[in-house]
């Protein structure tokens, strides 16, 4: 992805996130030469990757297979172990009318995927095999705490407010219908650097051609930028 991409993706965001009043937290709006100051003091932010994120999941079309998240917050896996601390994390996704995230599953991660306003959304859900394959049964979830069943493949549409628990292991796509979509995500704990198991082949994180400068730091950015810390 170009980076002036990246940049007009971020600006347009801003603008949804305004209208349906969503604040992001302060950080958000640091600008390069700021997190270049930053320490040990932002070790939390940098390690648990919160913050701006946008990936074409190698796809080279955003518009088409893409999506803009921004991690609130988030816990660290290894304190899954002893089942005490920061065990849950919080995104907020904007998803673009037919805009496909990419089927795939999280071997730990159960999550809410919560409609927050906009467009309708449409979640396709399998259940998975043993060996990671597309399970034949019907796939058994919840919305909103209502038992719903549906058929391998099915599609259930979240209109605002509404939302849906997918447990680990099932299988997932997603995509906006006729508007825009502000999404909520609340899960445990989110590692995407070793628990998103996309059916095809798909890159969690875009390589970025670096025409313009970063309006703003996406979370695969910070190495480059903040000081190691002690």
């Amino acid at each position: 992805m170009k980076r002036s991409d990246i940049n007009r993706i971020i600006e347009s965001a801003e603008a949804f996130l305004k209208e349906r009043q969503f604040v992001l937290p302060p950080f958000a709006y640091w600008t390069p030469d700021v997190w270049r100051g930053k320490g040990a003091e932002v070790a939390r932010i940098v390690d648990r990757r919160l913050g701006w994120d946008i990936t074409d999941f190698g796809s080279g079309d955003f518009r088409s297979v893409g999506l803009f998240l921004f991690t609130i917050r988030n816990g660290d896996p290894a304190d899954l172990g002893s089942g005490r601390g920061m065990l849950y994390g919080e995104k907020i996704l904007i998803v673009e009318p037919d805009q496909v995230t990419p089927l795939h599953r999280h071997k730990v991660k159960t999550e809410d995927i919560i409609n927050r306003g906009g467009g309708n959304l449409a979640v396709k859900l399998f259940d998975s095999s043993e060996d990671g394959e597309l399970a034949d049964g019907e796939v058994v979830v919840f919305t909103d705490g209502v038992r719903r069943t549906v058929p391998p493949g099915g599609t259930i549409i979240l209109e605002p407010g509404e939302s849906i628990t997918l447990p680990d292991g099932t299988y997932h796509a997603f995509w906006g219908v006729n508007d825009r979509v502000l999404v909520g995500e609340v899960s445990l704990v989110n590692d995407d650097e070793t628990d998103n198991y996309f059916y095809e082949p798909a890159g969690r994180f875009p390589d970025i051609v670096e025409d313009d400068a970063p309006r703003y730091l996406l979370v695969n950015d910070y190495e480059r930028y903040v000081a190691r810390r002690s």
